[in-house]
């Protein structure tokens, strides 16, 4: 890449940064949903993140996502970031963004994903393979919430 492509790339990852610091500092949807119709919960037991997260389905609709929990940063500016974009989502494409995120970070982040938005803010974890579970948590219990498995969801 040539220098001038480095300078540019500079700020827009500190911008990244300064948004995954600000969610998790000042977590959007932290909390309980008042009508659950899914549930999940989540442990990474690499690094001991738990996470609760409720679901409000109306109409195959995400009427409403909210996460309780310990973690890292990162953890939860995913949850943060997660629970704030896929409301008003069908279950479909909820299902489908769960698949192309967990692939952006585990497989391909210098794929264009646009059906993730700023979501992609998370990219940039993919270069620290020790991270990726983290950011995945969220995602790993989302997936089990709306396939209503009972089991603790796990980033293993």
């Amino acid at each position: 890449m040539s220098q001038l492509g480095e300078q540019l790339r500079d700020p827009l990852r500190e911008l990244y940064q300064e948004v995954i610091i600000d969610h998790a500092r000042n977590p959007r949807n932290f909390g309980t949903v008042s009508n659950v119709t899914h549930h999940a919960e989540g442990f990474n037991p690499l690094c001991g993140d738990q996470l609760s997260l409720e679901v409000e389905i109306e109409n195959n609709k995400i009427k409403d996502a909210k996460f309780k929990g310990t973690g890292c940063a990162i953890s939860t500016a995913s949850a943060s970031l997660m629970t704030q974009f896929l409301k008003d989502k069908n279950v479909g494409e909820a299902e489908q963004i769960v698949k192309e995120f967990i692939d952006m970070l585990t497989q391909s982040p210098k794929i264009e994903h646009p059906n993730l938005g700023k979501l992609t803010v998370l990219a940039g974890v993919h270069d620290y393979p020790a991270r990726v579970k983290c950011a995945t948590l969220a995602w790993h219990t989302l997936d089990a919430a709306l396939k209503r498995e009972a089991k603790i969801a796990s980033t293993e």
